[in-house]
């Protein structure tokens, strides 16, 4: 039995269609039934557990071989670094309750890395408390997702100008398409399990694209231009606190500054492997931008 905890999100989903694809029991772990519908379409055991509640969780996942788990963001909260402690904490408490023999844990590129560099940092306290369990444990740790450029593509198509927070636009940087992200975790959960302790597989796309990639991306697919330009630093705080509360904005403001300072958010030097993803980021944001 393979259990996915947030099962209805791009990755967790592609993780149990695979799954399910190879013919092997899913148990979708979600908080919101709503969204089982598709889940439940392909076979899965749809389970309803919380992430913050403890004992609900440590129910869902018991009785199943391996689990997959992903420390979500919430973006709108108060206090983004407290929240995300305490589903780290909840997580774990839960897994040590239900003792999978098998842990896959979707981590972020830069978790690597001692100093605080924002996002990337809380994933390094998710690895660390994991690495605590009594499992095998592997970190897969992800590319920025191409969907993740979404947010920006009305604007993009309503000015002409895609506006980044990374700065310069023509910096390359690691990217993936989430759904293939779900795909190389089921495949690294289909190995067989041996041993202890947290190995770490990086994974990005088939290559490196900049913001002035996604803008030519979007400038083919919408047969006009679309320009990248960044967001002055001194106006990033600003406008980030625009989309997320100010406590997640802080931490996004560290990550984009790691990103131009270069070296950090990058694979980590213990890494063991690199998987690729095959899409390529025209390919992901074709169904983000309104059909012509």
């Amino acid at each position: 039995m393979f259990a996915i905890v947030g099962a209805a999100g791009k990755v967790g989903y592609s993780t149990a269609r695979a799954l399910r694809d190879a013919g092997l029991p899913v148990r979708a772990i979600l908080r919101d039934l709503a969204k089982a519908v598709r889940l439940s379409e392909i076979g899965c055991e749809i389970v309803q557990a919380d992430l913050q509640d403890t004992a609900s969780l440590a129910s869902a996942i018991d009785g199943a071989d391996a689990v997959q788990i992903i420390l979500p963001v919430a973006p709108q909260a108060k206090d983004t670094i407290p929240d995300m402690l305490r589903s780290i904490e909840s997580l774990a408490t839960a897994l040590e309750r239900a003792r999978p023999r098998q842990v896959l844990a979707i981590s972020d590129y830069g978790a690597h890395v001692a100093a605080d560099i924002g996002m990337p940092s809380m994933f390094r306290a998710f690895e660390e408390r994991l690495n605590r369990l009594d499992a095998r444990t592997l970190f897969l740790r992800s590319a920025e997702h191409m969907e993740g450029w979404a947010r920006t593509i009305p604007m993009a198509i309503a000015s002409g100008i895609l506006r980044s927070f990374h700065d310069p636009v023509d910096k390359l940087l690691p990217m993936i398409s989430a759904p293939d992200l779900g795909r190389i975790a089921a495949d690294l959960l289909l190995r067989p399990a041996a041993g202890q302790g947290g190995e770490i597989v990086h994974a990005e796309g088939p290559r490196r694209y900049s913001p002035g990639d996604v803008a030519a991306a979007l400038s083919q697919l919408l047969d006009r231009t679309i320009e990248a330009q960044a967001v002055p630093r001194a106006q990033r705080q600003d406008s980030l606190e625009r989309l997320v509360s100010a406590s997640a904005a802080e931490l996004l403001f560290k990550l984009y500054d790691a990103h131009r300072e270069g070296g950090l958010i990058e694979i980590a030097p213990d890494a063991s492997e690199i998987r690729r993803g095959a899409t390529e980021l025209v390919e992901a944001l074709k169904p983000l931008v309104p059909p012509r």
